[in-house]
């Protein structure tokens, strides 16, 4: 078995797992793949900010990393595919959409279920416009500036929308006016944490990091900044609405999870930055890049598990087990197959052409000695 027809095996399995899940509780089924997705789907989200702002900050990275922008964006339309099933259950885990008559007029409306399913598709035309925008503008520097200009503006918007409609929509009694930059922040670090990765990983020899940590810091100290200023604003605003987000994830084990979150996505890897050794290691970088990735699943599940109610613990952990290894078996296949195809992206894409050609020859082998 060659590996890709191993990780569409594990993604087949999972999915059928899944769908049992959907049968047995939708609920809980429905939030821990809405933590899956958003630990997932923000990568491709959030690497389209970085490949704009590589064409408004042109240095060797931008080269070097360009094959993995390409790629990373191009699989937004398998993104957009996969929210399907959050769609069909909004009224499970969306108290806005299931019931809106206690709401104020205006937020009723907003949430009417045909007005939030419109906005999302739109959230993801606009996303997969501006990514071919990109792809144009390639190698044309006025329209590199012009497409990346244009192109921050409406994805920052639209991204501060997206993050109030999937998130904090969940607690329609919460309101937090940083919310939108909460949900950018939580997309950047992700995005910028997965290119940097795929960079270091695309050359033969890691070559030289000290460019890409800094990048990375400085995408860290934004995400912490925008989580203090919240915190900062609700505290001192003591408006009982807004303080019981936080006490709802103070409590039942979570607020372990929110140390862990804190320890690992801003502590460690500042201080570990603060060194010239590490700044200037790729492995450690590339180390530093992994956990990044996995602390955003610490950080959705905190934001999505403790606004909904009536989940199954146990469930709600298998079905994360089984949406993260569907939902990241899938964008993975649809990554390699965007980077192989690409013609700019040869030198990238024939590394892992030659590692899979090189498993599928063993794998030949051994059934030939069977």
């Amino acid at each position: 078995m060659t590996s890709r027809s191993a990780r569409r095996g594990v993604a087949a399995v999972s999915g059928l797992v899944l769908i049992a899940g959907f049968v047995i509780d939708v609920r809980s089924t429905t939030a821990a793949y809405l933590v899956a997705w958003s630990a997932w789907g923000a990568i491709p989200i959030g690497a389209l900010i970085v490949f704009m702002t590589s064409y408004l900050v042109r240095r060797r990275w931008t080269e070097t990393l360009h094959t993995v922008f390409v790629a990373t964006t191009g699989i937004l339309p398998v993104v957009a595919l996969t929210f399907i099933p959050i769609l069909l259950f909004t009224r499970e885990i969306y108290p806005a959409i299931a019931d809106g008559s206690s709401l104020p007029p205006f937020k009723a409306r907003w949430f009417m279920p045909w007005f939030f399913l419109l906005r999302t598709a739109l959230y993801f035309l606009i996303w997969i416009a501006l990514a071919q925008w990109l792809r144009r503008a390639w190698r044309n520097d006025e329209a590199m500036v012009r497409a990346a200009s244009v192109g921050s503006i409406v994805w920052t918007l639209t991204v501060s929308f997206a993050g109030v409609d999937w998130l904090e929509s969940l607690e329609p009694e919460f309101h937090s006016s940083i919310y939108g930059l909460i949900f950018l922040s939580f997309l950047l670090v992700n995005g910028t944490a997965f290119v940097i990765a795929a960079g270091l990983l695309s050359m033969r020899q890691i070559g030289p990091s000290r460019g890409y940590s800094g990048l990375l810091l400085s995408a860290l100290l934004l995400w912490c900044y925008l989580h203090a200023m919240q915190y900062i604003v609700i505290w001192s605003g003591n408006i009982p609405k807004e303080v019981t987000w936080y006490l709802a994830r103070s409590k039942n084990g979570w607020q372990f999870v929110l140390a862990a979150l804190s320890f690992g996505q801003f502590v460690f890897p500042f201080c570990a930055l603060l060194s010239s050794r590490v700044r200037s290691d790729p492995y450690w970088l590339l180390a530093l890049c992994g956990l990044t990735l996995a602390m955003r699943w610490l950080e959705a599940a905190i934001l999505i598990l403790p606004a909904i109610r009536g989940l199954s613990v146990a469930i709600t952990g298998a079905m994360l087990i089984a949406a993260g290894l569907c939902l990241g078996t899938i964008f993975w296949l649809a990554f390699d197959a965007v980077l192989t195809r690409s013609e700019e992206g040869e030198p990238f894409g024939a590394i892992w052409w030659r590692a899979r050609a090189g498993t599928e020859a063993r794998s030949a082998g051994q059934g030939r000695r069977c």
